[in-house]
């Protein structure tokens, strides 16, 4: 090989290693912005996931406050007044530790995710209607200690 052909063979490996740099750089840039959206999907995700623990809570909250206020409807006559009694308190405070836990996991679901497209519930919101919630299960329990069981 003559010098002009090896000058030319190192201006193709030249090309060739410039060429190779410029899709080695597209190629992370492209990585950055799928490992980035995948991070955004996953914020998205998390915030879906404490609004399915929030529902799982308020829902847990409900039954066992309809338990409680069944507990003293349908109970009545069948067994011990105090059994009837303690039954129904114990479910219907377990409705309202529920319901103040719904709002409790929502507003401190701890680490925040990396800024989600998924807008969050309103804290307002939430604290409104499970509070309004929490005065439901109360007068259930002032039913369930001075209200007429469904027995007498």
């Amino acid at each position: 090989m003559d010098i002009s052909q090896q000058q030319q063979r190192q201006e193709q490996v030249v090309r060739h290693t410039e060429h190779a740099a410029d899709r080695t750089a597209a190629a992370a840039e492209q990585t950055k912005d799928s490992a980035d959206r995948r991070t955004e999907l996953a914020a998205d995700r998390t915030v879906f996931a404490a609004e399915r623990t929030y529902a799982a809570w308020v829902r847990t909250g409900l039954a066992a406050l309809a338990s409680g206020i069944g507990a003293k409807q349908l109970l009545g006559g069948l067994i011990p007044e105090w059994v009837i009694w303690g039954a129904g308190t114990v479910l219907v405070l377990f409705s309202a530790f529920c319901f103040g836990a719904a709002v409790w996991r929502q507003l401190s679901p701890g680490p925040p995710p990396p800024n989600p497209d998924t807008p969050r519930l309103s804290p307002v919101l939430l604290v409104v209607v499970n509070g309004f919630l929490v005065l439901v299960a109360l007068s259930a329990l002032v039913g369930i200690w001075f209200g007429r069981t469904g027995g007498n």
